[in-house]
């Protein structure tokens, strides 16, 4: 058997043992650690798992995960979601579809603190949904909404995907959670405008809330002041040079504690929850890391991404159509499979397709960011679609994934502007120091 042949027989393999459900971490070092045997030698690999489970779960680098997990669970559990809805709610509740608007704010403003997708899905389908409910708004609207919103949590920095991305391409992670700020903000633009158009042309489906005072909205700023000192002190501190993204996570981590505390807003039992989905998440991650490593090693030596990239390269065919072809590839695996588990896996295949053909890898990392925001509403994994689900139990599914339909349209269109315009990426990255 050649190494191409048993590159190839590994990917089937990998993807047969992941619909069958198990963990997507030992999925890829299992088959990893077979295919590394069977190519090299067993003696090999099993010094090669060891080596690779050390070395990550040792990893300086890499304490960025569950520091910013925990800096997003403190401030789940201190209740800052809440106050950032209740200020939007305040300023444009009022407006055709003013709910769902300021759920997107919400969402995105709270990605500024949680770089987990699913969970500011499910932090904001608690606290919106009650609320557009009340107000009558069609199901599909605001659970597709939420849905949707809650995938920017993967764009806006901090982002569990740009630290795993930057770790294995070796790109700065600072520079990438800078690339991720404008597309956000983009982003969060293009699902209000949808939700606009939405309600424009069905206004029943998004009916106008009350109207607050001047008054009411100015008290509900004291909701926002949190979330913005944290945000500048975290991206602000690595925009200047001031610390490193690791001490980044450190300061954001402290700083959330040290505001929910100080606020009398996390109670010992917030805090011993926010300490146990913290280590929960972090392990699951950590696992599906190592376990990507082995995979990769395995790939390197069945050849398979270096002949890819030499054969792309070799195309007749311009960059961008190439392009065009690898991101249609993502958002198919994106409706199969975990966010995660897809770039750990595509990673090591398609990052020496994209340098070859001379493309940014800091403006890539974004792209990636952006077609697993697709795959994470799409289905029929819809990972954040299946959040909702659990907290909206009387909308069937099929009802959510129709809400998610106009908020795709938003990310095919950012998708697009940022492959036409990179520089909406890039501009904050090159101002860094």
């Amino acid at each position: 058997m050649s190494p191409t042949e048993a590159g190839i027989i590994g990917f089937v393999v990998l993807v047969i043992l992941m619909f069958l459900k198990m963990p997507v971490g030992f999925v890829m070092a299992l088959v990893g650690f077979a295919g590394f045997g069977m190519l090299v030698s067993w003696e090999a690999s099993l010094n090669l798992t060891a080596r690779d489970f050390f070395s990550v779960f040792s990893s300086y680098n890499l304490t960025v995960i569950p520091l910013f997990v925990f800096m997003g669970q403190c401030a789940f559990h201190s209740g800052i979601s809440t106050r950032l809805f209740r200020a939007a709610h305040k300023f444009i509740g009022h407006l055709p579809g003013g709910l769902a608007i300021a759920t997107i704010g919400a969402c995105a403003a709270f990605s500024a603190i949680c770089g987990s997708t699913s969970a500011t899905a499910a932090t904001m389908a608690s606290v919106t949904l009650p609320e557009m409910k009340k107000y009558n708004y069609d199901p599909s609207l605001a659970t597709g909404v939420v849905a949707a919103g809650g995938s920017l949590g993967i764009l806006i920095p901090p982002s569990t995907i740009f630290i795993v991305y930057s770790i294995m391409t070796e790109q700065s992670i600072g520079k990438l959670f800078m690339a991720g700020v404008l597309p956000g903000i983009l982003l969060s633009l293009l699902f209000t405008l949808a939700i606009l158009i939405w309600t424009f042309l069905k206004p029943e489906v998004g009916p106008r809330g009350p109207k607050s005072t001047f008054k009411e909205k100015i008290a509900s700023l004291s909701g926002l002041i949190e979330t913005l000192i944290l945000f500048i002190l975290v991206m602000g501190g690595l925009f200047v040079g001031l610390f490193t993204p690791t001490e980044a996570a450190g300061v954001g981590a402290l700083g959330t504690l040290i505001i929910s505390v100080a606020g009398r807003n996390l109670s010992w039992k917030g805090f011993i929850k926010t300490l146990d989905d913290t280590a929960r998440i972090t392990c699951m991650i950590m696992v599906i890391v190592a376990g990507a490593t082995i995979f990769g090693h395995f790939l390197a030596v069945t050849r398979i991404p270096t002949d890819m990239g030499a054969w792309v390269g070799g195309l007749s065919l311009p960059p961008l159509l190439i392009m065009a072809m690898v991101i249609v590839v993502y958002i198919f695996l994106g409706c199969l499979m975990d966010s995660l588990a897809m770039v750990m896996l595509t990673i090591p295949v398609f990052f020496p397709v994209v340098t070859t053909l001379g493309f940014d890898p800091i403006w890539f990392g974004v792209i990636i960011v952006l077609v697993a925001e697709i795959g994470v509403i799409t289905p029929p994994i819809g990972i954040n679609v299946y959040v909702v689900a659990g907290v909206a139990r009387d909308v069937p599914l099929h009802v959510i994934f129709k809400g998610t339909v106009w908020m795709m349209m938003a990310l095919f269109t950012a998708v697009a502007l940022l492959t036409i315009f990179p520089q909406i990426a890039l501009y904050l990255p090159g101002l860094m120091k």
